[in-house]
């Protein structure tokens, strides 16, 4: 399978490389969240490819899937992201990336992140490792969260409630050494896999957002849960992934700051 994930990605990141440069018309799912020609071109590639060798499997994606109520654990699913990072796409701002993961009886199984612009794949399958361009990646070893490099993105509706995001944000940022947000769900969570950051959280994903990307980081050696520390991850809408050393420390700032025990910042 592993070979088919790189040929889907490789067919698809061409047709992301070709719109890069172009002037492109945009439209708007809901305020601030873009969607293009490339997004939807590039989806529908991967669907036809899968569907041709594995007619019996089906579709959680984001731009032309149903929405999937009920998970049958005795189908396959093909999840989905054709673009992760769509607003640094249209920005010209080359961090961006296909992401597709494959579910089977609930669990993600094998995943792929590819970013066409640097050319840099990540890839894991479960069980067996994760690796960024075939060489094998480790999560970090910092052990506390004041030397730890953090990474987080913020949800669209954040313009509509602001308060638990930036109080969050404000929480980890004298709390760490330092915070990044980079616009890419699946390549932030990648990075954590490669040790180049130290934890990650966000909240308001979906499951094509951190399919991939999560089966990494725990391939890499790292940890991931929902806010609360269980595996509600994938659709529970919200997410940590960490090197696991750091990850309770993590855990318990995102705790006091929904409890409201956090002291004001």
């Amino acid at each position: 399978m592993k070979k088919f994930l790189y040929t889907l990605v490789k067919l698809s990141g061409k047709i992301l490389v070709k719109y890069f440069t172009k002037n492109l018309t945009v439209e708007f799912k809901a305020k601030h969240n873009p969607v293009t020609q490339a997004d939807k071109e590039a989806e529908e590639v991967i669907k036809n490819y899968i569907t041709q060798k594995f007619p019996q499997d089906k579709f959680i994606c984001e731009e032309s899937c149903p929405e999937v109520n009920k998970i049958d654990n005795s189908t396959r699913y093909w999840i989905i992201d054709p673009l992760d990072g769509t607003v640094n796409f249209t920005h010209k701002l080359p961090i961006f990336c296909i992401s597709i993961g494959i579910l089977q009886e609930r669990k993600v199984i094998e995943a792929i992140v590819y970013n066409p612009i640097t050319e840099v794949i990540y890839y894991a399958k479960r069980g067996y490792g994760a690796y960024k361009n075939d060489k094998k990646i480790l999560v970090s070893k910092t052990k506390n969260l004041y030397n730890s490099l953090l990474v987080t993105g913020f949800p669209y509706y954040t313009y509509k409630n602001p308060k638990r995001v930036f109080k969050l944000f404000n929480k980890f940022a004298i709390s760490s050494q330092a915070i990044r947000r980079l616009g890419s769900a699946a390549l932030d969570l990648c990075m954590v896999a490669e040790g180049i950051f130290d934890g990650f959280w966000e909240e308001n994903l979906q499951v094509w957002d951190v399919a991939a990307g999560s089966l990494i980081v725990k391939e890499a050696g790292g940890k991931v849960t929902d806010y609360y520390g269980n595996n509600n991850y994938l659709f529970g809408k919200t997410i940590v992934a960490s090197n696991k050393k750091i990850h309770y420390q993590m855990l318990e700032i995102i705790k006091e700051v929904i409890s409201g025990r956090s002291a004001a910042v």
